[in-house]
C-alpha cells in the first residue's frame, strides 16, 4: 500500500512521515515542490509536484494507494485541492484523507472555513472513498504570539477547543494505516478542554518554570504584526480579523470525542505542550 503525503515541509505532514514512517505498511513517499527542501525521514521516497501544475503531480500518483491531501491557507487552497483529487482519480487511488478546518461549511465565519466546504464537497462527489479531518485551532498556532512570557491576542472571552498539531497526524496515522474502517467519514477533533487564551496561558504556565500570561491587544494590532512578520495580507486578515471575531463569539467553544474514539487515548492538553516547547515559549519543562 503506497502513500502519497503532501505537505510534506509543514507541522502537520512532517510529524505524520516520520510516524507513518515507524509503522506504515509499504512504500511512503512525499511530494515536494521543485526547489524545496526534502524531508530528513528515512524511508520515505521523496518525489516533485506541485499542487498548483496539474501535469506535475501524474508521475507523483503513480501507483498510489492512499493520499494524504493536505492544502495551505489560502485563496488558491481549492483550486489546489481539486487538482490533487482529480489527478488521484486519473492515478486509481483508492483513498484521499483530507486535511479541512473546523466548521468547514457554506456558512461559516470565515473566508477559509468556506473554502474548505468547496474542496470537502469535491472530494466527497470525486467516486474516491474518502476521510476528512476537520481539526479545531492548534495550539502550535499560539506559539508565535508568545513574546517574553506574554500571550498577546484578540480573542476576548472565546473559549476554543485547543488541539495539538501533533495529535492531528497520529490520528491521520491511524486513518491512512487502516483506511477501509473510515471510508466516507468526517471526524472534528478538539483537545480534551475548551479555554480561553487566559486559561490556556494558566495551563501552559503549569508545565513551565515560570508563568505565561495573557494580554488582549486590538484586531488592527494582531493584523499589522502579522504583515510584518511576512504573512500574506489574505492569512493576517482571516487569521487576524475573520477567526478572531469567530473565536470571541464563542463559535469553536465545544470539544469531542472523534480523537479518542480513533487513536484510543485522550488528546494533549498545553500542559504537556508547553513542556514539549518549552525552549520556544522561553522556558524551562517542569517534572510532571
Amino acid at each position: 500500500m503506497t502513500t502519497l503525503v503532501t505537505g510534506a515541509n509543514g507541522t502537520i505532514s512532517s510529524h505524520l512521515l516520520t510516524l507513518l514512517a515507524g509503522s506504515h505498511d509499504g512504500p511512503l513517499r512525499a511530494l515536494v515542490r521543485p526547489g524545496r527542501p526534502a524531508p530528513e525521514v528515512r524511508g520515505v521516497d521523496v518525489v516533485q509536484g506541485d499542487l498548483d501544475r496539474p501535469d506535475s503531480l501524474t508521475a507523483a500518483m503513480s501507483g498510489v494507494s492512499t493520499l494524504w491531501l493536505l492544502t495551505a491557507a489560502g485563496p488558491l487552497a481549492p483550486h489546489q485541492s481539486s487538482n490533487a483529487i482529480w489527478a488521484a482519480r486519473a492515478a486509481g487511488v483508492d483513498h484521499v484523507v483530507r486535511l479541512s478546518a473546523i466548521g468547514a461549511a457554506y456558512d461559516a465565519p470565515t473566508r477559509n472555513g468556506r473554502l474548505h466546504a468547496l474542496s470537502d464537497a469535491e472530494l466527497a462527489a470525486s467516486g474516491i472513498p474518502w476521510t476528512i479531518i476537520r481539526p479545531s485551532a492548534f495550539m502550535q498556532s499560539l506559539l508565535p504570539s508568545v513574546v517574553d512570557g506574554t500571550l498577546y491576542h484578540n480573542w476576548g472571552d472565546g473559549r476554543v477547543g485547543f488541539i495539538d498539531a501533533r495529535d492531528i497526524a497520529e490520528l491521520a496515522a491511524r486513518v491512512l494505516s487502516g483506511p477501509a474502517e473510515h471510508a466516507n467519514r468526517t471526524y472534528t477533533i478538539t483537545g480534551p478542554r475548551s479555554v480561553s487564551i487566559a486559561e490556556a496561558a494558566s495551563l501552559m504556565s503549569g508545565g513551565l518554570d515560570r508563568p505565561i500570561t495573557a494580554r488582549e491587544i486590538p484586531t488592527d494590532a494582531v493584523v499589522g504584526s502579522m504583515s510584518g512578520a511576512g504573512v500574506s495580507e489574505w492569512l493576517a486578515e482571516v487569521v487576524g480579523r475573520e477567526y478572531g471575531a469567530a473565536y470571541r463569539s464563542g463559535w469553536g467553544d465545544f470539544v469531542t470525542q472523534d480523537f479518542q474514539s480513533v487513536v484510543g487515548r485522550p488528546a494533549r492538553g498545553f500542559a504537556d505542550f508547553a513542556r514539549d516547547h518549552a525552549v520556544v515559549l522561553g522556558g524551562q519543562p517542569v517534572a510532571t
